[in-house]
C-alpha cells in the first residue's frame, strides 16, 4: 500500500521531467521475492536491468509486478539496445521509464523517442489489454505523458554529439553510464585515477548541456554517499549500485565478522 508521504508512482515521469531529485535503486538478478522487498524502502524507482543482468525479457514482467505491489516506487527498465521493439516490450510491462543504452547521436536519440510515444508522435504500437492499459490507461496520449524516455551517454560518439542529442524533442532525460564512460576516455577500469580528472569533466559538460535544455540527468553510483554528493553536483536523479553488489558484499562482510570472532 502506497505510504501517504511518498509521491504516487504515476507522477515519476513528470517529478523526472521537473527536474526533481529523484533517488533509485538497481536491480540485476531476477527475484521478484526481493524486487518486491527493495521496492517497498522508499525509493523513487526500481530500475530492472535488461542489459547487463541476468533478468531478461521472461523476467521483466515479474519484476515490474514485484514493483508495483507496495504502489510506491517506478518501475523502470533498462532494455539491451536502441531496439524500438524492446522499447515496445518494456513498455507494454507497464514500465513507467525506459533507459536505453549505447545511444550515440541525435538521430538514435529521435529513433528512442518515438517508439516510446503513439502516434502521431511516434512509432509505438497500442498494447491493447495488456499491463500498460491497466496501469497508466488506454488513451494514447495520456500513456505517453506517464512514460519517460531517457537515454544513456556513455562512448565518446555520445559526448561528441551531446548538445543535439540533449536538444532531441520528446527526450526525457539523459543518465551517465560512468564505466562504459570512463573506458571512452581511456580508463584501464572503472575507477582508474589517470581518466578520473578527464571523466569530471565529461559529468560536467553533461549536466550542463542537460540543464540548458532543460531536460533531467541522472548517473549511476556506488552508494549513498556517492548518490547525494552527485545530487549536489547538477545530477537530477541516481540510481544506487545493485541488489546482485550488495548481496555479494553483505554476505561478505558477515563472514568476515563471523571469522574475526571465532579467532578471539
Amino acid at each position: 500500500m502506497q505510504s501517504p508521504s511518498h509521491p504516487d508512482p504515476a507522477s515519476f515521469a513528470a517529478r523526472l521531467r521537473g527536474r526533481e531529485r529523484l533517488v533509485g535503486y538497481w536491480t540485476a538478478l531476477d527475484n521478484p521475492v526481493g524486487t518486491e522487498r527493495i521496492a517497498g524502502l522508499g525509493y523513487d524507482y526500481i530500475g530492472v536491468d535488461g542489459q547487463h543482468g541476468v533478468l531478461h525479457q521472461p523476467g521483466w514482467q515479474a519484476a515490474m509486478l514485484a514493483v508495483d505491489a507496495h504502489g510506491s516506487s517506478a518501475g523502470i527498465i533498462r532494455v539491451p539496445s536502441p531496439d524500438p521493439v524492446a522499447i515496445g516490450i518494456a513498455l507494454d510491462t507497464g514500465a513507467r521509464a525506459v533507459v536505453v543504452p549505447m545511444v550515440e547521436s541525435a538521430e538514435q536519440a529521435l529513433t528512442v523517442v518515438r517508439a516510446c510515444r503513439h502516434h502521431p508522435k511516434g512509432t509505438r504500437s497500442l498494447g491493447g489489454p495488456v499491463r500498460a492499459e491497466l496501469r497508466l490507461g488506454s488513451v494514447p496520449a495520456e500513456i505517453d505523458e506517464q512514460v519517460a524516455c531517457i537515454v544513456m551517454i556513455e562512448t565518446a560518439a555520445a559526448l561528441e554529439d551531446l548538445e543535439a542529442i540533449c536538444a532531441t524533442g520528446g527526450l526525457d532525460a539523459v543518465y551517465v553510464g560512468p564505466a562504459d564512460l570512463s573506458a571512452a576516455l581511456g580508463a584501464r577500469w572503472f575507477g582508474d585515477p589517470a581518466a578520473s580528472d578527464d571523466l569530471e569533466a565529461a559529468l560536467a559538460r553533461i549536466t550542463d548541456a542537460a540543464r540548458r535544455h532543460g531536460i533531467a540527468c541522472g548517473i549511476h553510483v556506488l552508494d549513498g554517499a556517492s548518490a547525494a554528493k552527485r545530487l549536489t553536483e547538477g545530477f537530477t536523479f541516481a540510481t544506487v549500485s545493485s541488489d546482485i553488489t550488495h548481496l555479494q558484499q553483505t554476505a561478505a562482510a558477515h563472514l568476515a565478522s563471523a571469522r574475526n570472532l571465532g579467532a578471539s
